[in-house]
């Protein structure tokens, strides 16, 4: 495994373009990249976000139980620094997002303490963002 950090690729599906355009925009603070009437890009933290139109389906939600709180499956996100975790968290609330999961602290005290916080774009997709307080841990056992 190399140790400079890939950026990643990963395409997700909306059911409506411009309103996720402006969440990504400007409540994520992303740039946007190439688009055209069917899909935009996105700089999502240094990673590669493509925003693809799908008309909406009925598709069930589904969570699992992980600390005590039911966490969306699927969900993406972003590791963020531990100081620039807890500003982008201040950030989303006075943005007034809706949080599934509000900011916390797992594991506090712990090997492996994170910070973690979950919520939906427009279209449902669920994202995480979190934070460990050592980074040598992400890929502990």
């Amino acid at each position: 495994m190399t140790s400079e950090l890939s950026p990643f690729h990963i395409a997700i599906p909306v059911h409506n373009l411009q309103e996720c355009r402006t969440f990504y925009k400007d409540i994520l603070n992303c740039d946007e990249g190439r688009s055209s009437d069917h899909w935009v890009d996105f700089n999502f933290f240094g990673h590669q976000l493509v925003i693809h139109y799908k008309a909406q389906s009925a598709e069930d939600a589904h969570t699992n139980s992980v600390d005590g709180k039911d966490v969306p499956v699927p969900h993406y996100g972003v590791v963020l620094p531990w100081k620039v975790f807890q500003d982008f968290a201040k950030n989303l609330s006075a943005k007034g997002v809706a949080f599934i999961i509000e900011p916390y602290i797992r594991f506090e005290g712990q090997v492996g303490e994170q910070a973690t916080m979950f919520f939906k774009d427009p279209s449902g997709n669920a994202l995480e963002f979190k934070a460990f307080k050592d980074l040598n841990q992400l890929f502990a056992k």
